[in-house]
């Protein structure tokens, strides 16, 4: 079988993220089916851009078997016009590309990049060749920009948007959603009950696994220094931004002086985060630099605890599935969850105690639940959301399901 899978920011393990399109693709040509992904040579997602020669918009490149277009995209720093004109600029190149599309005479096409303006270009390949035509929907946009933007809907930019979505949803023989409370929002949208398919973001468990590099020396002696002196390990490993909630934790650590909180990563918030442990004296917070992929597992092992939070956002009604969840869960250690939302995976794996978000108090309570719990009761919440990583969210059954889900 035949795949095309376009996807504006895909990446691979080469170029960082977007992981899931080269994750899900590397599985089916596994299982022996040729896949195409088409991505733009520019993504601020990624780690390392493609560059493409002078001259030439496209660049073909095989990686682990999973057949690569680039299209030649400018470079853009924050959201704006210059971001607008990158993503305009992609599906300018994919319309070229239709007649060499064609030749693959491909079974499946999959529009999935975040924006829905891909879902015509997609459409129309599927149509020329009698093709399955799949929406995948990451976030719920132009929802998303509303809610979180403020933009009005009569913005023209949220109008095309809207009118591409709702294209998608009404045309599309099937909808993979990463969210697993945003059917009837889509049915609302012109989508048939029929048409849902919920697969969630997943891990690669072997890799995972197997893929488990040393801390750096830093980081060691630092954390060995940290157990000395606190006999309960709160950890973070991840983004420091906005989203990312951490100034509740780091609240909640001044009423729990005899825990410690290791904090490893980067991003926008750190120096607000650092300024704000300064000036509250906090002598129990601990901020380490970012460490690559392959040695968090090293790093998340060294914690009791490991923590994950939100911001009370209405969007987040429709569901969340983050990643990093997956790897607190294959760590095997209990998580604490601050989260309001349609969806608890930790409730719902029963491997920690979950929270309502921004609930400064609630996180404190939790903590101190955690601390007095026995070592064995710790490690059976650590087993469980292994055990339920194991089951749901391997990229290996998710890659099936997503077939068979579609019917393909």
């Amino acid at each position: 079988m035949n795949i095309i899978y376009i996807n504006h920011y895909a990446g691979s393990v080469e170029h960082g993220m977007e992981y899931r399109p080269y994750y899900l693709a590397r599985e089916w040509v596994k299982l022996g089916h040729s896949v195409t992904i088409i991505a733009s040579s520019f993504s601020h997602l990624r780690q390392k851009n493609i560059d493409i020669p002078n001259g030439t918009n496209y660049l073909h490149e095989t990686i682990d078997g999973i057949n690569y277009i680039w299209c030649k995209t400018s470079a853009y720093g924050a959201n704006g016009i210059k971001r607008v004109f990158n993503i305009f600029e992609f599906l300018s190149r994919v319309k070229k590309l239709i007649p060499q599309l064609i030749i693959l005479k491909p079974d499946m096409v999959i529009a999935s990049s975040t924006y829905p303006f891909d879902t015509r270009v997609a459409k129309k390949i599927a149509d020329k060749v009698g093709a399955k035509f799949v929406y995948e929907v990451h976030d719920l946009w132009p929802l998303t920009p509303m809610e979180l933007g403020g933009m009005s809907k009569y913005h023209p930019f949220i109008w095309l948007m809207q009118r591409a979505e709702d294209f998608a949803y009404k045309h599309a023989d099937k909808v993979v959603s990463l969210l697993p409370k945003a059917k009837n929002y889509m049915c609302e949208h012109g989508m048939g009950k029929d048409k849902f398919l919920y697969i969630p973001n997943g891990v690669v468990v072997n890799a995972w696994l197997d893929n488990q590099d040393k801390l750096p020396p830093l980081h060691i002696d630092k954390i060995s220094e940290i157990k000395n002196n606190f006999k309960f390990l709160i950890g973070y490993a991840g983004g420091m931004g906005e989203s990312n909630a951490l100034e509740y934790l780091v609240k909640a650590a001044k009423n729990v002086p005899d825990v410690a909180f290791v904090l490893v990563g980067d991003g926008a918030n750190k120096a607000q985060l650092v300024s704000q442990i300064q000036q509250e004296k906090l002598p129990n917070v601990f901020f380490l630099p970012r460490i690559s992929k392959n040695q968090v597992a090293a790093f998340l092992n060294l914690m009791d605890a490991l923590y994950i939070g939100w911001h009370k956002l209405p969007i987040y009604r429709f569901g969340i599935c983050p990643n990093k969840l997956f790897d607190y869960m294959l760590a095997k250690k209990p998580i604490l969850h601050s989260v309001t939302a349609g969806n608890d995976l930790v409730a719902e794996a029963n491997c920690g105690i979950s929270v309502p978000a921004q609930d400064i108090q609630a996180i404190i309570e939790a903590i101190n639940k955690l601390k007095f719990i026995s070592k064995e009761s710790l490690k059976t919440l650590g087993e469980n959301g292994y055990s339920y990583v194991i089951k749901h969210h391997d990229y290996t059954i998710l890659a099936e399901s997503f077939l068979k889900g579609a019917k393909i």
